[in-house]
Parts: structure tokens; C-alpha cells; sequence
């Protein structure tokens, strides 16, 4: 028999997971990921990107929380395991985003918060649920990004946004319009959450946008409909034909200097793209075109961003999970840029730049 009082102790996970500290342009020293160096990227707990969690920090300006509930779709099911199949496909992320020109770790204090439950068998009352957690992470002007989850949840975040900034510009990035009235005589549904939000008077309906928006429709009234609510639509199409500047040009005339909210449902992207998703249409934008329009946003009056609709049972080697993760570190990114950023220019641009060069 071993004689186990002659065992080294081994150091605990905590004790190897050294976190990276940095100070930012403000003199603030800030939390971030676990050294890369110390620990491999498949070990330890998965938070977004391998970030702190929220007890672990003292404070957070932007905070990561997943919304786990899919107890609204309409076809495939699949997106309450959503938000921990991208904080997973997270994990290579790194510090630096070069197209964005800055380390968005260290000039703003990132945490994940875990999730926020809603009951899964009564609509209605989950709203309310997540309205109240997201309202609670957000009591101090942290900025809040969910990862659901499915597009129900957009009702939610809209009301606690609309508690604290009034009227809400809205950038809706989806293969559908999400405007219809209801399912089997459901009012809260995946499909419907926008025209909720309208009814409710969350919206400006002079600064409303779909991007990406194809597919078939149940009938012409669709548009019709969308039309009378205030929302423009820059289909995938119009990304192809017009190019990404233009749509970010269009996009930030429409927006202005108004509080936006971004919501981004991964179906936007093809299914080539992504095919982890409820309702894959053909025919969508890239995920190149998607992190190139969010990019042309920086600078604008951001107040919160969600990312829905991933299911990882449809997920193929993480295509789906991978782009949903870009997409949030760009969510990131732009928060931590802040409004009035600028246009910025991309370390990617300048020169002489390589892997080589350090900050």
C-alpha cells in the first residue's frame, strides 16, 4: 500500500491559474484572462474567454451573463445550452484585438456573472426573471452582455434597457424579422419579441434596423407591418451588393448619437457559417461582413449587446460556437472603446506591424 502521507501535495487549480493584471490608459490596474503560459487553454473553468468571474473582481464595467432558456422557439430546440458552448469556444481568445486597436481587458474591467435563470415552462414569468437579473447587473452602469438562449430574451433586456436610457435605438442583426404577432396564439415567442417591444413603447422608432434579413415570409403583411413599427432592413443582399462600408455608413446615419442596442441572433450568418441555429436560412452574410459592420460601429452610444440563438447539437467542429465568441469579443471591444471613440484606426493598418511586435 502507498504510503499517502508521502504524497507531495499537488497546488490546487487556483494556485497555478495565475490571471493576467494590466493597467490601463487610466492608471487602473485591471483582472483578465489566466495566463495562457501557466494553463493550457482546454483547462480550468470556462468563463468567456477565461475572464474572472464576477465575485473575483472588485467592480466590472462590462460584465458577460448567459440567459439559458429557449422555452420560446419555433422550430429546432437547442439554445439553452447555448451560452456555455460559446463561453467553450472561447477559450483562444487573446487579449489584444488588433482590428479594433486595443486590449479591451485591460482599459475596462471585464467579469462573467454566470447566468441568469428564467423558468422554463412559463413564459411570462421568465421575462420578468431576466428583466430583474439583468436589471440588477446593471444597477451600477455596468455594461451587460447576454449570450441566450433564444430571441425571447430581447424583450427582457429591452425593458430594463428602455428603465434606464428611455427610448431604444435598435440594431437587429437576423435572418428574420422577429416582428410577427404570434404563434399558436403565444404573444412571447423567439418570433415576436420586437413587435412586444414596439407595443410597449421601448422603442425609437426612428433609429430601428434589420441587417441581414432573407428568406421566405408568411405573406406581404410582414412587411407591411414592419414598415408601420419604424424599421428599415438592410438584407444580405444589400451587405453583397452594396459592400460593408456603405451598410456601416447607412447604419450609423440611422443611429446617430441615439442609445443603441445590438442585438444579434447567429442565424444572421449563412449556415456555411453557422449551422449550430434554430432557423438556418440560406443565402446570409459572412462572419467576415458581420465582425467588419460591428467594427464600423465604434464610437456610437452602445448600452448593450446580446448574442442568441446558438444550438450546439447542430454545431459542427464549433463553427457556430467559434463566431459567436468573435462576435462578443467585439461586443467587448466596442464597450470598452465607449462612445464618441473615434474612427479609429486598426493596428492591422499600420506599419510596420507583425506577430513579432509587443505592446
Amino acid at each position: 500500500m502507498t504510503d499517502q502521507t508521502n504524497i507531495p501535495a499537488q497546488p490546487s487549480f487556483s494556485a497555478q491559474a495565475e490571471r493576467v493584471i494590466a493597467t490601463g490608459a487610466d492608471g487602473v490596474e485591471r483582472i483578465g484572462p489566466i495566463n495562457a503560459a501557466q494553463v493550457p487553454r482546454w483547462a480550468g473553468l470556462g468563463t468567456f474567454a477565461r475572464l474572472p468571474r464576477l465575485d473575483e473582481t472588485p467592480n466590472a464595467d462590462i460584465i458577460i451573463a448567459g440567459m439559458p432558456w429557449d422555452s420560446g422557439v419555433s422550430y429546432r430546440p437547442g439554445a439553452r445550452f447555448g451560452s456555455n458552448h460559446v463561453r467553450e469556444c472561447s477559450r483562444l481568445l487573446r487579449p489584444f484585438n488588433p482590428a479594433a486597436n486595443i486590449s479591451p481587458f485591460k482599459e475596462a474591467q471585464v467579469a462573467d456573472a454566470g447566468d441568469i435563470i428564467g423558468n422554463p415552462f412559463n413564459i411570462e414569468e421568465a421575462l420578468a426573471q431576466m428583466e430583474a437579473g439583468a436589471q440588477e447587473l446593471t444597477k451600477d452602469g455596468a455594461k451587460l452582455i447576454t449570450i441566450g438562449g433564444d430571441h425571447t430574451i430581447a424583450l427582457a433586456n429591452l425593458r430594463n434597457m428602455h428603465r434606464q436610457h428611455g427610448k431604444i435605438a435598435l440594431l437587429h442583426f437576423d435572418a428574420h424579422l422577429d416582428t410577427w404577432d404570434t404563434y399558436f396564439g403565444a404573444e412571447y415567442t423567439h418570433g415576436t419579441p420586437f413587435r412586444r417591444a414596439f407595443e410597449e413603447e421601448l422603442l425609437d422608432t426612428d433609429a430601428l434596423c434589420h441587417v441581414g434579413t432573407r428568406g421566405p415570409l408568411y405573406g406581404t403583411e410582414d412587411l407591411d407591418d414592419d414598415r408601420r413599427f419604424g424599421f428599415g432592413i438592410v438584407s444580405s443582399a444589400d451587405v453583397y451588393y452594396l459592400g460593408v462600408q456603405k451598410v456601416v455608413e447607412l447604419l450609423r446615419k440611422r443611429i446617430g448619437n441615439r442609445p443603441l442596442y445590438i442585438s444579434i441572433d447567429i442565424d444572421v450568418l449563412d449556415p456555411a457559417h453557422a449551422p449550430g441555429t434554430g432557423t438556418p436560412e440560406a443565402g446570409g452574410i459572412t462572419s467576415r461582413e458581420l465582425l467588419e459592420i460591428l467594427r464600423g460601429l465604434r464610437g456610437l452610444n452602445i448600452v448593450g449587446s446580446e448574442l442568441v440563438e446558438v444550438s450546439p447539437a447542430y454545431d459542427h467542429a464549433e463553427l457556430t460556437g467559434i463566431a459567436a465568441a468573435h462576435v462578443v469579443y467585439e461586443f467587448i471591444s466596442l464597450h470598452a472603446l465607449g462612445a464618441n471613440a473615434g474612427t479609429g484606426k486598426p493596428a492591422y493598418g499600420e506599419a510596420p506591424i507583425s506577430y513579432g511586435d509587443k505592446e
